[in-house]
């Protein structure tokens, strides 16, 4: 069995390929991606694939953009961190979907699934309504996330949305950002958070970063299309939004 990953999470990637592995040896990575544009420009060289499991946040937008670009009647395992109302969106005709983190007995049963249907699958050439479920997420995150618990030694506090400046992914831990320069650690991962904050403030400039609008300091046209952005407080580090994620970020900023 040949299978593609698109996935944007390194580590995420690397424990699926074990799983997979761990489970049957036979099985053959063909790439393992981590963006829209990639797994564009991938498809287009008409990859021997008989399996995808595909992430629904990239590096740089939602995966389901893919699909506005090609086509494809290639069964499609979803691996995602949204919460149980957007499950009933990956039953639509997709293989299955895995809540993440992914355990080991769902993923043989979501493997086991793909064997039983992958003849009628591709028989039916069966399509994946993607827009339909780009609409669910869409809808799902109009609900939008006004606090966060944070912890400071043996005290529980709360911080307000307004209140956030950026979140920051650093390997496993993700820190919240506050705008008057304090940092705490969160239980959730950017993915999450992207279905959870209001888009219309806050944008997922990187891969490790999703900002607040008002915490935006300046933006600079860099090398290659891309932009640099500084931000309130100083993230410490540079940080650049690719090419492929620009003309979505200035859209954003022009609402």
């Amino acid at each position: 069995m040949k299978v593609l990953i698109i996935e944007d999470e390194p580590l995420a990637q690397t424990e699926l390929i074990r799983l997979l592995k761990d489970i049957d040896k036979k099985v053959e990575i063909v790439d393992c991606l981590d963006s829209v544009e990639d797994s564009v420009k991938r498809f287009n060289e008409n990859m021997d694939v008989d399996l995808i499991f595909l992430d629904i946040q990239l590096s740089d937008g939602i995966s389901f953009d893919i699909f506005d670009e090609i086509s494809t009647n290639i069964p499609i395992i979803f691996t995602t961190a949204y919460n149980e109302y957007a499950i009933k969106a990956f039953e639509l005709n997709s293989i299955d979907y895995l809540l993440k983190p992914i355990k080991k007995e769902k993923l043989v049963k979501a493997l086991n699934k793909f064997e039983a249907l992958q003849t009628s699958y591709h028989t039916n050439n069966q399509q994946i309504r993607f827009e339909e479920l780009k609409k669910h997420i869409d809808n799902i995150s109009k609900k939008f996330k006004d606090r966060f618990m944070v912890k400071t030694g043996d005290q529980v506090k709360f911080i307000n949305t307004n209140s956030v400046a950026y979140f920051k992914a650093d390997d496993t831990v993700t820190y919240l950002y506050t705008t008057d320069e304090k940092r705490y650690i969160i239980d959730y991962k950017l993915e999450q958070l992207s279905c959870l904050l209001d888009d219309q403030l806050f944008f997922r400039i990187t891969r490790s970063y999703i900002t607040q609008i008002n915490s935006i300091n300046k933006i600079s046209k860099h090398f290659n299309g891309r932009l640099k952005i500084s931000l309130n407080p100083d993230a410490k580090e540079d940080i650049y939004i690719s090419r492929a994620r620009a003309n979505e970020f200035l859209k954003w900023l022009d609402r």
